[in-house]
């Protein structure tokens, strides 16, 4: 199995069998306004270019999961690109509706903790809270998966959340080969971070059976986060050596 890591929280999961994407954000540099005008400098979103390999590793996709609606994770070009393709999608029950509106194909939905058939294994909708405190209201709901594929390990994508009594019970029950966080400690410019601390992404890869692939990274005007700053605390903790932190446009292979 192969994880690609396109940008910010798109990534491609490869196995010999299938080629499943995850939040398309495809747009061009500085398609998107700023997420943030005073905490942060405005700067025009996604920071950063594609990858100049992501049409070939696109090429291959055979589905598509969508963790929620915001345009970090699915953008305009993304939904083009679904369309266009005809890649079937899932997601979460409370975003069919929305994602139907806007023409793309959705195949299958989920409700949380609810076990589904899903290609030749099984896919599991986990919680997740997209912030700290009171701003998580204005986030809306998002959905984590849990994957699992027949003689592959099993990946765990908990998507833009803080660390819940959901996400450790994903952790320790499931007991996912790969897990999957989003490191970039998103802040608005009100209220308080909109993804993990620095300690909740500690305990999150502490608390990991196996591998953790980090994303949500460098690509974003309100993620102040960098590799470098992930790394440094990572090896503090002695949690660097199960963790990658991919940069775009590369792959870990598990």
């Amino acid at each position: 199995m192969k994880l690609h890591h396109l940008r910010n929280a798109t990534l491609v999961i490869e196995t010999e069998q299938h080629v499943i994407l995850v939040d398309p954000m495809l747009g061009k540099r500085k398609t998107i306004p700023p997420f943030t005008i005073f905490r942060y400098n405005p700067k025009r979103n996604p920071l950063v270019s594609l990858p100049k390999n992501s049409r070939e590793i696109l090429s291959k996709v055979t589905i598509c999961l969508i963790t929620h609606l915001h345009p970090d994770h699915i953008d305009k070009a993304g939904e083009v690109y679904l369309r266009r393709k005809s890649i079937p999608v899932v997601c979460s029950s409370k975003d069919e509706k929305e994602l139907t509106k806007r023409g793309l194909k959705v195949v299958q939905t989920l409700n949380y903790w609810e076990p589904q058939p899903f290609l030749d294994g099984r896919i599991i909708g986990i919680p997740a809270l997209h912030g700290y405190g009171f701003v998580a209201k204005l986030m809306g709901n998002v959905m984590g998966f849990y994957i699992e594929l027949a003689n592959e390990k099993s990946v765990y994508i908990s998507s833009d959340t803080i660390f819940t009594n959901d996400v450790q019970k994903a952790l320790i029950e499931l007991k996912p080969d790969i897990a999957t966080v989003a490191c970039g400690t998103a802040r608005l410019d009100i209220g308080q971070p909109l993804l993990m601390r620095m300690n909740d992404i500690l305990k999150f890869t502490a608390l990991a059976p196996g591998n953790v692939f980090a994303n949500h990274l460098e690509a974003l005007n309100h993620c102040p986060t960098k590799r470098e700053d992930l790394k440094m605390a990572l090896a503090e903790n002695n949690l660097l050596s199960k963790t990658a932190i991919p940069a775009d446009g590369t792959f870990v292979e598990y």
